[in-house]
């Protein structure tokens, strides 16, 4: 065999570049979720033990024996009602979505202006909606401590403006201030996510052809009738993708609603905390995340069949 054939065969059994590049992301989601969530569905599927790590293990090998416990207690435990677990599923589910939709009456008006700048304009307007988002998370947060609590200058200019009192007599706070409040949650989140809904809505309506409003004007069309019939209609994938990325992590944050919302903010992130740190359960504890992350399927899967007939609209 000359040294050419073998050349020739050792390059088919190589894996070329489009490979490799195909294969990264693949053995990203490999390493750090896969196996991540597989360690999870294993403890969850154990008993709580006084040891280290806290559980039993569910896969026994003795000589010849192989024995497989599974222990679906801690999955049959969250759905009982008295333990609470569904009423923080429902209030975390709650309080995204709420604070999903002021995230997008917020960030669309955001991107809406951006994309209608001179082009020279336009990164620099977006650099200014990523940057605070370059520090660091907790940081953020902990900024927002001192401008809601009622020594602040803020919370004194607030107070001598009325907006307490307005606020107080709408039911939405209960003391004089805002800090430690549902409302001081639904602020952090819109502030902290706000970047991962302008940048998909932008990078939707800056693709959108001017001549159709034009259009639209030359026929009569008044500008709000022409948003709602042609801008609102082609920003539907963006309005989508962002919703999507704000309201699945906002279903789990744990930070912001242990920061800003006090105890009457329950939400599953503290939950999951709170039995993986306080009550040293990780049995229960993975059991809850495995409900969470399943709960969180549903939407990635709606958005899915939404883009799929759209691309098959657009075939056809």
């Amino acid at each position: 065999m000359s040294a050419a054939s073998v050349f020739h065969a050792l390059r088919k059994l190589t894996p070329g570049p489009r490979w490799g590049v195909i294969g990264i992301p693949y053995l990203w989601m490999l390493v750090f979720f896969a196996i991540p969530f597989l360690i999870v569905l294993k403890i969850s599927f154990a008993r709580l033990a006084i040891a280290m790590p806290p559980y039993t293990p569910i896969l026994e090998i003795d000589g010849a024996e192989v024995a497989l416990t599974l222990n679906l207690s801690n999955f049959l435990q969250l759905g009982a009602l008295q333990n609470g677990y569904i009423a923080a599923y429902w209030s975390s589910i709650e309080i995204a979505a709420i604070a999903t939709l002021l995230t997008l009456l917020v960030g669309y008006p955001m991107a809406y202006v951006i994309a209608r700048l001179p082009t020279s304009s336009r990164n620099t307007a977006m650099m200014l909606v990523v940057l605070p988002s370059w520090t660091s998370f907790l940081i953020r947060v902990y900024a927002w401590i001192g401008i809601l609590k009622s020594s602040g200058p803020v919370g004194r200019l607030l107070e001598r403006i009325g907006v307490i009192d307005a606020l107080q007599s709408l039911g939405w706070i209960e003391g004089r201030q805002i800090l430690y409040t549902p409302l001081a949650t639904y602020i952090g989140i819109v502030y902290c996510y706000l970047p991962f809904m302008v940048l998909p809505l932008y990078t939707n309506l800056v693709k959108h052809d001017g001549h159709l409003l034009e259009a639209a004007y030359d026929l009569g069309a008044r500008p709000w009738k022409a948003f709602l019939r042609i801008t609102l209609p082609l920003s539907r994938a963006g309005i989508i993708a962002g919703c999507m990325l704000v309201m699945i992590p906002a279903v789990g944050e744990f930070v912001i609603p242990e920061l800003l919302g006090g105890p009457d903010t329950l939400m599953i992130g503290r939950v999951l905390w709170n039995e993986f740190f306080a009550n040293r359960d990780w049995p229960l504890a993975s059991a809850v995340a495995i409900a969470m992350l399943l709960l969180l399927m549903i939407p990635i899967v709606i958005f899915n069949r939404v883009q799929q007939r759209q691309i098959e609209g657009r075939l056809t």
